[in-house]
Parts: C-alpha cells; structure tokens; sequence
C-alpha cells in the first residue's frame, strides 16, 4: 500500500493540480488562437498573398504558407504568455513591497517594561 499512498499524495498536492489545469487550459488557448490565425488573420492576408491563398504557399516542397501560420500562432501565444508572467510578476513585487507591521501594543508594552527595569536603581 505504500506505493498507493505515495502516489495519491503526490497527486493531490498542489503543484500537480495546477500543473493539470495549466496544460489543460493551454490546450483550449491553443485551440482558440489557432482558430483566430486561420479564421481571421489568414483570410484577411489572403488578397495579399499569391493564388490560391496562403496554404497554397510553396517554396519547393516546403510549405511556406503553413509555417507562417504556425509562426503567428507562436507569436500570439508567447505574446499572450509574456502578458501574464508580467502580470503575476508585478502582483509578486507588490506582495514584496508591501510594509511590514510595526511592533504589536504587547511588544512595545514589554519593550517599555523592559527599558524601566533596566534604568531602575538596583
């Protein structure tokens, strides 16, 4: 059972979770930004592109019009990724700057405890 045990504890921490729900809603984003680039970027750079449009691109053997397809995609989605690390980033310095409280009533009390009991005469 030990294996078992491990395993479950593994599997509900935190991090496994998160990393879960990051991979599936990366694959969803993926789904939605490719559907922007061949929806509605590439048709609109149809009329700039040669006939038959830009899946229709060759340079020899190589499909040129799909890779800049993929290129956009990569684009939107480094762009959309480098927003939210920013994002988080700047929600982590202000966690950081955030002021630390001054001493509590009780340990400015016993500092001043402390301080009388000092300067009393012995």
């Amino acid at each position: 059972m030990g294996f078992i045990k491990e395993f479950r504890d593994f599997a509900i921490k935190g991090n496994f979770i998160d990393l879960a729900i990051g991979v599936v809603l990366g694959a969803a984003f993926g789904t939605v930004v490719s559907s922007i680039v061949d929806d509605i970027i590439m048709p609109l750079l149809n009329p700039l592109m040669p006939s038959g449009g830009w899946q229709a691109m060759m340079l020899g053997p190589m499909a040129i019009g799909k890779f800049l397809s993929a290129v956009i995609k990569f684009i939107i989605v480094a762009f959309a990724l480098f927003i939210v690390v920013k994002g988080i980033n700047r929600m982590k310095k202000k966690e950081i700057e955030a002021p630390t409280p001054g001493p509590s009533s009780t340990d400015v009390l016993l500092t001043e405890i402390r301080d009388s009991l000092r300067n009393r005469p012995v």
